[in-house]
């Protein structure tokens, strides 16, 4: 696990760097800053509104004495788009798009509900209540 981290910590930088500087040489380097920044503007924006609105529903359904198992996944994924759009770079602007937007996190949803639903059948998840 370690080792994914590590490459996962210095692979994704060198390679969003090396697309930022490909991009610099076609459109150059100002449009490039204002892409950067734009996604980023426009991440924090939908990452708060989407963020409210899935706080609202939780809300909601704890209310209507539901537990809101799917809004509390809906919240890690615009958690972690949220924070993948404030990182300067195109391919984490994707991915934190792709988190974000309530149409595309439906696909990463069902990733999500699979490997949590294989993590509880092998026994990889312990809860831990403390009084």
């Amino acid at each position: 696990m370690l080792m994914k981290l590590i490459l996962l910590f210095t692979v994704v930088p060198l390679v969003e760097l090396a697309i930022l500087f490909k991009l610099n040489a076609y459109i150059g380097f100002f449009s490039t800053i204002g892409i950067v920044v734009f996604t980023g503007v426009l991440g924090a924006y939908l990452a708060k509104s989407q963020g409210r609105e899935i706080l609202f529903r939780i809300r909601y359904e704890m209310q209507d004495g539901r537990l809101p198992g799917e809004q509390l996944i809906n919240g890690l994924c615009v958690l972690v788009g949220g924070a993948m759009l404030l990182t300067p770079g195109i391919l984490t602007d994707i991915s934190g798009f792709i988190l974000v937007i309530p149409i595309t996190r439906e696909v990463v949803k069902v990733f999500v509900k699979k490997k949590l639903q294989k993590m509880v059948d092998e026994g990889n998840v312990n809860f831990y209540f403390r009084w």
